[in-house]
């Protein structure tokens, strides 16, 4: 049997271990392991398990993860997310499904401090859920607006999976920080023209909330300097080459400890479930890269990535259908699998094709990042969807019904990023300046 046979078994074998519901982490490594052993040997595959640990946990890059969970840990116990949601809802209530609108902005503003599209849903579920429900908007509409929403916070900077595709591609963290940010602003505002569509169809899904002075306004915007401060400290610093995003990570993670306290929010319970959540956060996303390393070596001795790159990069079509083919792969991928599984799983084996053929790695990643959010709210998964379930007793199927004008605005935007690359291009060019 050959390697590269090898390897399309063990990812066979990979995707049946997936689907009986393993550990996503412990599929990669177990896999990787053993396949490793059967190419090379037993003895080799140990010492991998021996190195691969080490060599990877000693490096300082990856401490930029646990402090970017930190950063927003801190922040939703300093109360920063309901004030935001407030300021918002001042500015934009009033138009109609303004309430939904809102939810949109604050959940960009929310991913610019949290890096998790999961800590979103769940952290502005809570706060916009019960206010749209007061304002009788449409079941479907609030919590479509949530679950899509949130899916802007693995987009937008700082993200955790783009920390994760910088790490395992080795390109520049500082770079695809900048390339994700218009194209999260994008996603925002097409989440914004869908609402406004729907609501101009049938204003019954969102109805105007009290229109508020321009008093309120200021006073509501004045709340929201401490998100503004933390964005500009620890992207501007990024941008300007005052720090890297790992000390980026530690300032962001300091200042909002720091704003936790001049809020007087913090106490020892706040302060244990912050370094906890981050904990257990941390724990699973280091065990699933860590799979992800292992599984990445097997694949590379198998020189199946390679092969496949060699051969898709001589068939007779244009790279540009090959790349539609292998963003539909990934967001079929997305329907049954959780997004950090997705990147960890499919980039070993598609970015070396990427490079074959010629497109820009950074670009490629925002691509692929972008259709991965689809997957956290699409069936039969939608993780995205289950959290709003899970904090509701709306019906699956009516917030399924609810995020599907959404993902047709991700389809547009996505067919727009491909069309125009120098939309993702533009602001990471201005750091080789």
């Amino acid at each position: 049997m050959s390697p590269s046979l090898i390897g399309f078994v063990g990812l066979m074998i990979l995707m049946v271990l997936l689907i009986c519901r393993m550990q996503i982490g412990v599929c990669m490594g177990l896999v990787g392991f053993c396949g490793f052993a059967f190419i090379i040997g037993f003895e080799p595959a140990l010492s991998l398990l021996k190195t691969i640990p080490y060599e990877t946990f000693k490096q300082q890059s990856l401490s930029v993860i646990p402090l970017f969970i930190l950063m927003g840990s801190f922040c939703f116990s300093a109360g920063i997310t309901e004030d935001l949601y407030r300021a918002v809802h001042t500015w934009m209530g009033h138009l109609r499904g303004g309430l939904a609108m809102a939810t949109v902005v604050a959940c960009a503003c929310f991913a610019a401090i949290s890096g998790s599209s999961l800590a979103t849903v769940a952290t502005l579920g809570r706060v916009a859920m019960p206010e749209m429900k007061r304002y009788k908007y449409s079941p479907s509409l609030s919590s479509g607006a949530i679950a899509a929403g949130g899916s802007i916070g693995i987009l937008i900077p700082p993200s955790v999976i783009l920390i994760i595709y910088g790490i395992i591609t080795e390109q520049s963290i500082g770079k695809l920080f900048l390339a994700g940010f218009i194209p999260g602003i994008l996603e925002a505002v097409f989440y914004m023209a869908t609402i406004w569509f729907l609501t101009k169809r049938n204003p019954e899904l969102g109805p105007r909330a009290p229109r508020t002075t321009g008093r309120e306004k200021l006073v509501a915007l004045g709340s929201t300097w401490e998100v503004i401060v933390l964005f500009l400290v620890v992207i501007g610093g990024i941008y300007l080459g005052w720090f890297t995003p790992t000390e980026a990570a530690g300032i962001g993670a300091f200042g909002a400890f720091f704003f936790t306290i001049v809020r007087r929010k913090l106490t020892w319970a706040s302060f244990k479930g912050s370094l906890v959540s981050t904990s257990l956060t941390t724990g699973m996303l280091f065990s699933i890269i860590l799979g992800a390393l292992i599984l990445g070596y097997f694949l590379t001795i198998s020189r199946l990535p390679y092969e496949l790159a060699a051969t898709v990069s001589t068939l007779p079509v244009n790279r540009y259908v090959i790349l539609v083919l292998i963003l539909f792969t990934t967001l079929a991928l997305g329907c049954v699998m959780d997004s950090m599984a997705i990147i960890l799983l499919t980039i070993p084996v598609f970015y070396p094709l990427i490079l074959q053929l010629g497109f820009d790695p950074i670009w490629f990643g925002i691509l692929v990042v972008r259709v991965t959010e689809m997957g956290l709210i699409t069936p039969p998964v939608g993780l995205n969807v289950y959290i709003i379930k899970g904090m509701t007793n709306i019906p699956m199927k009516t917030v399924f019904k609810g995020v599907y004008p959404f993902l047709l605005a991700d389809l547009l935007e996505i067919i727009l990023l491909i069309s125009v690359p120098q939309l993702t291009l533009f602001l990471p060019s201005l750091m080789d300046i």
